[in-house]
């Protein structure tokens, strides 16, 4: 929506042809979800680890993770598989409180108008779904987490317990949410799902930022090869009738593929 094509990862494929693929891209999205463990999560770690080689090599290769995306990076950076805390924020939209002080340029809010940002610490214009988070302290007590993010904003459960709902890299292109700033737009399945203008423009705004940072980099691939690896070429199914919350989906085919990258 935001002047993109994708690729998608499909984290069964060799890790021969994921890494092909990183090479014909300009950035990575790591999407929600529910795997923490196993294939998955070893190819979540493995990609991670090439997006940092690649921002140390000096190429600038954004990383926008979303609500599992954002777990899964807290546990791999801290090493510890426990770090989550439990909360309750399933389907539930929320408003996001600004960290005091927090200096938001050159972040992912960094070109939200100031009325729409004043908008979300008040109104319910972001999605939550998710069992799982981490509160400010445990965030801050933690030194792998709070050397290499900073927090920008932080939630509320319904049960009044806080965690923190953005962060952003202090020296990668790399933001992240545990909640989900697509959903505004394209996921119709709950009722709870904030719809307004002002909704759809917090997920505009966030998929222009993105775009905006895989602008930057320098790698320009060969474009027969980016067009045989679109997400064109697969058919995505209609699931809204089923009521699980995922109007539009794709469904891969398996591949045999048992080795992580």
């Amino acid at each position: 929506m935001a002047g993109a094509r994708v690729i998608p990862l499909i984290y069964t494929e060799p890790p021969e042809v994921l890494n092909q693929k990183l090479n014909l891209v300009n950035g990575i999205i790591f999407t929600g979800g529910w795997a923490k463990d196993g294939l998955y999560f070893d190819v979540i770690k493995g990609i991670f680890q090439k997006v940092l080689e690649k921002n140390d090599a000096g190429e600038h290769f954004p990383l926008l993770a979303i609500c599992l995306g954002y777990e899964l990076l807290t546990m791999i950076i801290t090493n510890d598989n426990n770090i989550l805390e439990e909360f309750s924020a399933v389907s539930q939209a929320s408003t996001v409180q600004f960290v005091e002080n927090v200096n938001i340029d050159g972040t992912v809010f960094g070109r939200f108008p100031p009325v729409l940002l004043k908008k979300m610490s008040i109104d319910c214009l972001v999605m939550q779904n998710h069992h799982f988070g981490i509160s400010p302290e445990r965030f801050q007590a933690n030194k792998d987490l709070s050397s290499f993010f900073r927090v920008l904003t932080t939630s509320t459960d319904e049960n009044n317990k806080v965690y923190v709902s953005t962060i952003q890299a202090t020296r990668y292109p790399i933001a992240a949410f545990q909640w989900h700033p697509e959903k505004n737009v394209f996921e119709w399945g709950s009722s709870r799902i904030p719809h307004s203008e002002d909704a759809i423009q917090v997920t505009t705004h966030v998929a222009n930022y993105f775009i905006s940072e895989a602008r930057k980099s320098s790698n320009k691939p060969v474009a027969r090869e980016v067009l045989d690896s679109l997400i064109y070429n697969y058919n995505p199914t209609y699931g809204g009738k089923a009521g699980k919350g995922y109007d539009e989906v794709y469904l891969f085919t398996p591949h045999s593929s048992s080795s992580s990258m």
